[in-house]
């Protein structure tokens, strides 16, 4: 019998075979697809490594789970991903139909009030995230871009040097 403390050796063994048997299928499915399977280049990528993460979780520790199941269900999702990501890659269509572009937060020191209110972000999550770039003035800030994965990318130098301006395109100014 099962319970929150214990598990029996037969279900301890199927837990162990699965974790062992899925990420068998898991390591081949990224090899073949590619490494860009757990990348975080869209929200799309983001939501499709939860996905992943959440069938893999399943399989391994519900026992009545069927780890063929489980493969084709990991197969799917990969192979869905791999699809958007090429319609992405092709058709410019498609990819502003399905995914966000880059929105400048920051510019040359200057906070963009009006695109923190467009994006949800608030100022103290923009601050935080220049502390974490190690920024110590403002003026050190070239640009701080709202990345379309959700990730804020921080370009700042303590010096004189101009930011290029192919950093920025493909980004939303307002």
């Amino acid at each position: 019998m099962e319970n929150w403390m214990t598990a029996s050796m037969p279900i301890l063994g199927k837990v162990l075979i699965s974790i062992i048997a899925i990420f068998t299928v898991m390591i081949i499915i990224t090899r073949i697809s590619g490494l860009r399977t757990f990348a975080k280049m869209s929200s799309f990528d983001f939501a499709s490594t939860i996905a992943v993460g959440s069938v893999l979780a399943s399989i391994i520790l519900n026992p009545d789970q069927s780890l063929l199941k489980g493969g084709i269900a990991l197969a799917g999702i990969i192979a869905f991903q791999t699809l958007f990501a090429l319609l992405v890659r092709k058709s410019k269509f498609f990819k502003n139909l399905a995914t966000n572009d880059p929105l400048l937060l920051m510019k040359d020191g200057k906070i963009l009030y009006k695109n923190l209110e467009k994006s949800n972000v608030g100022e103290g999550d923009l601050i935080a995230k220049l502390r974490e770039a190690n920024v110590l003035d403002y003026s050190e800030v070239r640009a701080v871009v709202l990345e379309s994965t959700g990730d804020m990318s921080v370009l700042h130098d303590d010096g004189d040097n101009k930011l290029n301006d192919q950093l920025l395109e493909g980004v939303r100014i307002h």
